[in-house]
């Protein structure tokens, strides 16, 4: 008795390319042009597996001023398992163009891209953005899942090396990859909302907390004031959580959003997780 071979694959296609089974291909496309008349586009890399699977869109850079997605990317890419994937992986390392050139979150309107989902093709700059990336890539992709970690402009290699492991866990849990080894995961908890303290006035502010603090609601987070200290704003926590976010430029206006933080029904066991997280974390050598 002989047996039928199976088809081959076929092609993934992205807009007007074409990408054969088995191969991976960069393709840059089209968003706007610069006032020099300089075509602007958005970097992506297919890997089209010679196997059947799901599509995976991983990208990063929808902020321009948030690298360590870029760099989880690029990771990404260099995996050595990628080379025996099932299904098809679209990699987008810098998603905003526009304000990753200029060192920046924002688009050049001062739109936030996050905000302009699912876009509109007669709309914004950023709602033609979002819309154009909707149709050329995402709509070939799965559900989202987001990962916020690390600070802007920065290289943090405590938010790179788990977001490059947590891409790799959900790529085997898809059966994407060929599953791992098992080891124990690190223990984690999930935040029933979150929220920012904001500050009360103009001026400089000084700290008084630090990343992953535990507080109480009414406990002081920092002072702001002016150049010579007169008259300081108190910026209280809103909430009893864990301090997961904070800005980073001193300089800050009324109103503007200082210090996150997250709200648990258990606070203590969060507070182990987090701790928890830390010490099993090994940090591989850069690729």
């Amino acid at each position: 008795m002989t047996s039928t071979p199976s088809p081959a694959r076929a092609p993934f296609q992205l807009g007007r390319e074409s990408v054969a089974p088995g191969t991976r291909r960069q393709i840059d496309v089209p968003v706007a042009r610069l006032y020099t008349h300089t075509p602007l586009n958005v970097p992506v890399e297919v890997v089209h597996g010679r196997r059947e699977g799901p599509v995976l869109l991983v990208c990063g850079g929808i902020h321009g001023d948030e690298i360590n997605g870029v760099e989880i990317v690029r990771r990404l890419l260099h995996v050595k398992a990628i080379a025996a994937l099932r299904g098809t992986l679209i990699a987008v390392p810098v998603v905003n163009v526009f304000g990753f050139l200029q060192q920046i979150r924002y688009l050049p309107d001062r739109r936030d891209l996050n905000r302009c989902f699912p876009g509109s093709e007669s709309g914004s700059l950023g709602g033609r953005i979002a819309a154009l990336f909707c149709e050329q890539v995402v709509d070939h992709a799965t559900p989202v899942l987001t990962y916020e970690a690390g600070e802007a402009l920065r290289f943090d290699e405590w938010a790179i090396a788990p977001g490059v492991s947590g891409v790799l866990r959900v790529m085997r849990r898809l059966g994407m990859l060929t599953a791992a080894q098992r080891r124990r995961p690190a223990s984690a908890e999930v935040a029933n909302g979150s929220s920012w303290a904001r500050a009360p006035i103009d001026g400089i502010l000084r700290p008084g907390v630090r990343l992953g603090a535990r507080v109480a609601k009414g406990d002081l987070l920092g002072w702001v004031a002016g150049p010579f200290g007169n008259n300081p704003g108190e910026v209280k926590a809103v909430a009893d959580g864990i301090v997961i976010g904070m800005t980073r430029l001193p300089l800050v206006n009324e109103g503007e959003a200082l210090f996150h933080i997250a709200r648990f029904d258990a606070i203590d066991e969060a507070e182990t997780a987090v701790e928890s997280f830390q010490s099993l974390l090994t940090l591989p050598p850069a690729l």
